[in-house]
């Protein structure tokens, strides 16, 4: 059984899927409380559900990109075993973490997008480091920036591990903190090799919204 706070329809607001229709299977609980937490709602409550009432739904939605999400879904052991099961249901899988915890369980055919904490969100001393040896060329690594000094920081460790040649980076600023004007410039000015993104959801809808 899973903890779920929420399964939804809607279209990928973020990572090099934007814009594509996609089901979300949002965990319940999450081991991080970072500054700018856009979705606080799922650190508890939620419904226990099996992985087949849960594939029952995803497939009512007839879509088949799907991402697993949270929260923190690593936190329960059991979303391997979904991961796997929507694999060989044919799914294409994506997997969104807090990069906290490990991904070197996660199936391989899994599209995993880490977010690393930048210390504006006041959890940089979680990231789990080794997480970086168990990405492929199809994974994604974004930084969510809240100011110049976020910026520098990702630009400096994007510098230091090379991660433009392990997987796709991503750049993306703290909605209604940092303008994604600057964001643009700065990468501009130092000729970065990342994808700009935004949450394009929170342009379509109110950027409070859930289920979105």
């Amino acid at each position: 059984m899973l903890e779920v706070t929420e399964i939804f329809k809607s279209v990928q607001g973020e990572s090099t899927h934007m814009g594509l229709p996609c089901v979300f299977v949002r965990l319940t609980g999450c081991n991080l409380c970072c500054v700018w937490c856009d979705t606080t709602y799922a650190f508890q409550g939620g419904k226990k559900l099996s992985i087949d009432e849960i594939l029952e739904e995803i497939k009512s939605h007839n879509i088949d990109l799907v991402e697993i999400t949270g929260g923190e879904p690593l936190m329960q052991k059991e979303s391997i075993l979904l991961m796997e099961t929507l694999l060989k249901e044919k799914f294409r899988v994506m997997l969104e973490t807090g990069g906290s915890l490990s991904i070197k369980d996660v199936p391989t055919k899994v599209i995993k997008v880490i977010d690393l904490k930048c210390p504006g969100s006041g959890e940089e001393d979680k990231n789990h480091w080794d997480n970086l040896n168990y990405l492929a060329s199809t994974d994604e690594i974004k930084f969510v920036i809240a100011d110049r000094a976020d910026y520098e920081w990702s630009r400096a460790t994007l510098h230091k591990y090379e991660l433009d040649k392990k997987s796709h980076i991503l750049f993306s600023p703290v909605f209604d903190k940092l303008n994604l004007k600057d964001l643009t410039e700065w990468i501009l000015e130092d000729n970065l090799p990342v994808r700009l993104q935004t949450q394009l959801h929170k342009h379509i809808w109110d950027k409070n919204a859930q289920g979105v």
